[in-house]
């Protein structure tokens, strides 16, 4: 077939939640793009059930926070985890989180630099993904092509050519972009055409799968409201709250998974039989691999062609937003001509952050299987729904307790990481200084790398966040004189907001008067005084120093 030529600035294979993201935040930046995705509707298949507090930031930062949150679970309903002995026997503990409506006004409240201005969000895959459609398909930037195949590509210095076609006509059409961006999945054929190695263990666990519906709450919701029940044999999440759910049963090696009978699995987890309508069932496996590399010239990948991990943690998708705004703003800066090359080759940033995610997954499944052997161990010597058993009850609740939660507690790892090593990062000369990254809790510092920690202002209450422009942005504290860099900045054509903070104690205990942050809201640099080349930190930090 005769082949038809189209030009873009990006070319976006994957409309995922990752790949919609990214053509969002190209167009924040006033970026085109065209993107394509296999599927011709978003998808059916129940994924992913939690987005967490920093996705949520940055999906407020692109405007769609509130359509997100009309999508999801309400905002009164908890985020509890419990562990019973099954769906309709004892409960064993509950870690109680509250809700994300008290999480916000506790985040309000404490006011010292630890939480999210958003808070974390259920909602199933299901139904983000249609709020982030009907945004890109909003927006003139994009070129949104459902039912088109990636295909292959070939690349020069100057950018690359993409060949892609529609699945209901079997028309072909070649793509020629500055860039190309792979959010194309676990099986990204943007990354085998790229010959881009993934290394890490593949099938971790075998799962199976049950998606159903049911308004048996005396079975489902004995223990009250919770967002995940875990029994030891499987977890239940309550995906919209009401009546839809879905259960995952880890299966013992050599398990035959054409035997298996998802209603049977169903009954064996709620302890009795119980009406249900059954609308997915089936077997999968997670991964816990990373791409070698993020980059190869101007192809990149992003999402779940980067990185694949176990759900413990719910470190999939959410990674994958980060990705995707991260790439996004730096692709942005160069088709902008204000950023360099180094800002392409800073995509390691999320690499590291990748590895370090995987090793928290691992280690979140590690201590839920702990959990979750430790009961069988006990109910293989006693009926742990028995009446007698109620101190072999309280042995269980003591060991969860003393095991702990860190699957969903780890708001180091959500949004208090640090991008460390960067060439497009001014660190200071004292390293002394600089917070020790935990994986279970934020140190709010002003340390370059790190997201700017939120804040309330004390004059009027307002959200730090909220007072950050597009691209960079220089907060002043103070009488802090901030002439030099802004000089500095309109002679290098570099966009860049100027927030004067005349008095806030918060921020001014953090020890810097002076703090640059980028677009994705990590900070580039900070001091109490300019360097002495205002022109050279400027050039760094956009990439062409």
């Amino acid at each position: 077939m005769n082949q038809t030529l189209s030009t873009t600035p990006v070319l976006i294979a994957g409309g995922g939640p990752v790949g919609m993201t990214l053509a969002l935040e190209l167009a924040f930046h006033g970026v085109a793009s065209i993107l394509v995705e296999r599927r011709p509707s978003t998808t059916k298949h129940p994924k992913m059930d939690l987005t967490n507090g920093r996705s949520m930031e940055l999906f407020r930062r692109l405007g769609i926070v509130e359509q997100a949150r009309a999508a999801g679970v309400a905002e009164d309903q908890k985020l509890d985890i419990t562990y019973a002995t099954s769906a309709t026997g004892y409960r064993l503990h509950t870690f109680d989180y509250g809700s994300p409506a008290q999480q916000r006004e506790i985040g309000r409240r404490r006011n010292d630099g630890r939480m999210t201005l958003e808070p974390p969000m259920r909602v199933s895959q299901v139904m983000l993904e249609p709020v982030l459609k009907k945004a890109i398909d909003e927006s003139p930037l994009v070129d949104v092509r459902f039912g088109w195949v990636f295909e292959d590509f070939t690349q020069d210095h100057d950018g690359v050519t993409s060949t892609i076609r529609c699945e209901s006509s079997g028309e072909n059409q070649q793509v020629r972009s500055r860039f190309l961006a792979g959010c194309d999945g676990g099986s990204s054929k943007v990354r085998k055409v790229a010959d881009i190695e993934v290394e890490g263990e593949w099938g971790v666990v075998p799962v199976y799968l049950v998606h159903f519906e049911s308004t048996d709450h005396t079975v489902l919701a004995k223990f009250g409201a919770a967002y995940h029940l875990q029994t030891g044999f499987g977890t239940l999440i309550a995906q919209n709250g009401r009546n839809i759910w879905t259960l995952h049963v880890v299966l013992p090696p050599g398990t035959d998974i054409d035997a298996i009978k998802p209603e049977d699995l169903l009954r064996q987890f709620a302890g009795r039989d119980f009406e249900f309508e059954i609308l997915v069932a089936n077997h999968w496996t997670p991964h816990m691999v990373v791409a070698e590399k993020y980059r190869d010239g101007n192809v990149f990948l992003a999402g779940d062609a980067a990185h694949q991990f176990v759900p413990t943690g719910g470190y999939g998708m959410n990674t994958g937003i980060a990705d995707a705004v991260d790439l996004g703003w730096k692709l942005s800066a160069v088709v902008n001509e204000w950023g360099g090359e180094k800002l392409l080759a800073s995509v390691t940033e999320r690499h590291v952050i990748a590895l370090q995610n995987r090793v928290a997954a691992m280690s979140n499944m590690t201590e839920r299987f702990t959990i979750e052997a430790y009961i069988q161990e006990i109910r293989a010597t006693i009926d742990l729904d028995s009446s007698s058993a109620s101190a072999q009850r309280l042995d269980i609740s003591n060991k969860i307790q003393e095991i702990g939660n860190a699957e969903n507690e780890s708001w180091g790892i959500e949004h208090g990481y640090q991008y460390a090593d960067s060439e497009i990062i001014e660190y200071p000369s004292n390293l002394s200084e600089q917070p020790a990254f935990d994986r279970l809790h934020v140190n709010p510092s002003f340390w370059p790398g790190s997201r700017l920690p939120l804040f309330y202002l004390e004059s009027d209450g307002r959200a730090l966040f909220d007072l950050l422009g597009r691209d960079f942005t220089l907060i002043a504290l103070g009488d802090a004189d901030t002439t030099e860099i802004e000089t500095a900045a309109a002679k290098c054509d570099i966009p860049m907001a100027v927030v004067r903070i005349n008095k806030d104690k918060n921020l001014e205990a953090l020890g810097k008067r002076l703090v640059l942050v980028r677009p994705d809201q990590h900070i580039a640099w900070s001091g109490n005084k300019w360097p002495e080349d205002s022109k050279k930190l400027l050039l760094k930090v956009c990439g062409k120093g």
